[in-house]
């Protein structure tokens, strides 16, 4: 492999010939071996976003030449098109501000830049890296504001990945509306309900995350770029920003917005951090529906068995003929990573010291790990799973004749301690419930059968 030789300001360093990265990137991966991850693509590409709507507003206020603005517009969309998605190679783990990501970037956009301009990488005279593409920016708002950014188009992609696990749950709770069985409370039985019931619960945790991410999402609209180091926005055009922002909403059609104090844009991620708390009561809702379809689905013949999945592949490798909830299992994994990773974005938003977040790259990967999970796993989810989810009737109806629950309405007729006696007597002599207020001569056959019907108690 051949080797070219790039500046900076500390100096001379080697770069491969063939790569469009430069001399601060090249620093960076000699620094930052650490975890051989590098950030999502994503995130990438939202930075490409914001270095092509900076070169559009700097050559819009006359700082930057038309043609060489030209080019590095070009060179940026090349980048969020994915054409070098192989040129961003620095550590996740690297400084705090990401400014190792922000130069690869910068470089890699501007040796693209070079030979639109018919030059060769590496030609600082045709496209300066921090001169000409991150002209009136700072890392320190232009990584805020790629988070900022990515988190509200990759949250788009899982808004539309829950309604349609919705939709998927509103089927389900109309096909079970009448099923009746029994409810549990302290997974000990407790007095009947539909199985459409039942499931409207799940959907209504869909429903309210789908809320709750978008309410959540619009404080990401707010984006600190203009900002520079800290705030003051210093070495930029007063003007530059909200251009560029502009530019920014009209290439991703989100309302993209200045934050209306630039110093907390810059030097905290409360924004990122509420984001990923609805994130995280996703990942709740998701570990609870798949929780409670693992259990009505036990058995099958020896456990509750209300329901039944589908049947995707062998369970064990010992026992012949066991099928197990896989996708169910695989929901609450991803569940607890998400958890994980959200304590983790929750630990890095807490790492604003003084006017600087210091975890910036680390809220990035974790928060783009989180959300493509949750897309992925919810798709998965309402097509394999919940698509599929069929009512063991016999066994529902199985269950509320057979439970002691079902006394609960004696109480008004007879009283609590004597509704209760009846219970017990009927746990005791293995009974059930109808069958103890029969012989007691409480009621008539027919009073019975009328006073307990489940359908009255739904």
């Amino acid at each position: 492999m051949g080797y070219r030789v790039e500046k900076d300001s500390m100096g001379e360093v080697r770069v491969p010939e063939e790569a469009y990265w430069g001399a601060q990137t090249a620093r960076a991966l000699e620094n930052f071996v650490i975890s051989g991850e590098w950030l999502p693509v994503e995130f990438i590409k939202a930075i490409a976003i914001v270095k092509m709507a900076s070169a559009i507003s700097n050559v819009e206020l006359g700082l930057l030449d038309k043609t060489k603005g030209d080019a590095i517009i070009k060179a940026s969309l090349e980048v969020i098109e994915g054409k070098f998605d192989d040129q961003f190679p620095v550590d996740i783990f690297q400084t705090g501000s990401a400014t190792s990501t922000n130069m690869n970037v910068n470089e890699v956009i501007a040796n693209r830049a070079c030979e639109l301009l018919g030059g060769k990488k590496g030609d600082k005279k045709l496209c300066h890296p921090n001169d000409d593409v991150n002209r009136g920016q700072s890392s320190n708002d232009v990584i805020p504001t790629a988070i900022h950014i990515s988190f509200v188009l990759e949250g788009k992609k899982l808004i539309m990945a829950i309604e349609n696990l919705a939709k998927v749950f509103e089927k389900k709770v109309e096909e079970f509306k009448d099923i009746i069985k029994i409810g549990r409370t302290h997974l000990m039985d407790a007095v009947p309900m539909t199985l459409g019931q039942e499931f409207s619960g799940h959907l209504y945790q869909v429903k309210n995350s789908i809320r709750r991410l978008k309410d959540a999402e619009k404080y990401l609209f707010e984006l600190p770029l203009g900002g520079t180091a800290l705030g003051t926005g210093i070495n930029t055009h007063p003007e530059f920003a909200k251009i560029a922002i502009k530019e920014i909403a009209g290439f991703t059609g989100i309302d993209f917005k200045q934050c209306e104090n630039l110093f907390e844009g810059i030097a905290t991620k409360d924004a990122t951090v509420f984001f990923a708390g609805a994130l995280n009561t996703l990942a709740v809702s998701l570990m609870k529906i798949a929780n409670d379809l693992r259990l009505l689905s036990s058995g099958p013949r020896c456990g509750i068995g209300e329901i039944s999945l589908p049947s995707l592949q062998p369970g064990s490798s010992i026992m012949p003929g066991k099928v197990n909830p896989v996708i169910p299992e695989a929901t609450i994994q991803v569940a607890a990573e998400v958890m994980g990773n959200v304590h983790t974005i929750t630990i890095a938003g807490a790492s604003s010291l003084l006017d600087l977040n210091v975890m910036m790259s680390l809220i990035a990967y974790k928060g783009l790990r989180s959300i493509k999970l949750l897309v992925t796993l919810i798709n998965t989810l309402g097509d394999k799973c919940i698509k599929g989810i069929e009512a063991n009737i016999d066994r529902c109806e199985e269950l509320v004749e057979w439970s002691m629950a079902i006394v609960t309405p004696l109480a008004l007729k007879v009283g609590y301690d004597k509704a209760a006696e009846i219970a017990y007597k009927a746990f005791k002599e293995r009974k059930t419930v109808k069958q103890v207020v029969k012989e007691m001569g409480i009621m008539s056959d027919e009073e019975v059968e009328e006073f307990f019907d489940p359908k009255k108690m739904v």
